[in-house]
């Protein structure tokens, strides 16, 4: 499977706090599948709030249709290709080269993390780092 990383972070931080990225910050990531493509979308807790913000984010820069739930807590994607595997919580401290995934998303669940830990290793600037899965 080809895996894509998407890390809303450093244009959040630069755009709208009008910041550089720090060397360390956490926030949620979701995992979306379409065919043979999986794509880690990341974003800061300083500008997400729900995991269903980032599916939107995503969607919305794809033209990706989709609505939220009535409380506004997930994003359903209403073409049936995409799919939201799950989501998490993660701490990137970019300095240690150290990133830290764990938790779930109460909208839509664990994350898959079979193969992930190699899977984020192989992906261009997480080579030298070291990855903790929980």
């Amino acid at each position: 499977m080809r895996t894509i990383l998407i890390d809303y972070a450093e244009a959040d931080f630069r755009d709208l706090a009008g910041t550089d990225l720090p060397d360390r910050y956490a926030g949620k990531f979701v995992q979306i599948r379409k065919g043979g493509t999986e794509y880690l979308v990341f974003s800061s807790k300083a500008f997400t709030r729900f995991h269903a913000d980032i599916v939107k984010r995503f969607c919305t820069d794809r033209g990706i249709p989709g609505l939220y739930n009535s409380q506004n807590k997930s994003f359903e994607i209403l073409d049936p290709a995409w799919i939201v595997k799950g989501g998490g919580k993660f701490e990137n401290d970019r300095k240690k080269k150290f990133l830290h995934l764990y938790d779930d998303s109460m909208a839509y669940g664990k994350f898959g993390n079979e193969g992930l830990k190699q899977t984020i290793l192989s992906l261009a600037g997480f080579s030298n780092y070291t990855v903790q899965i929980d």
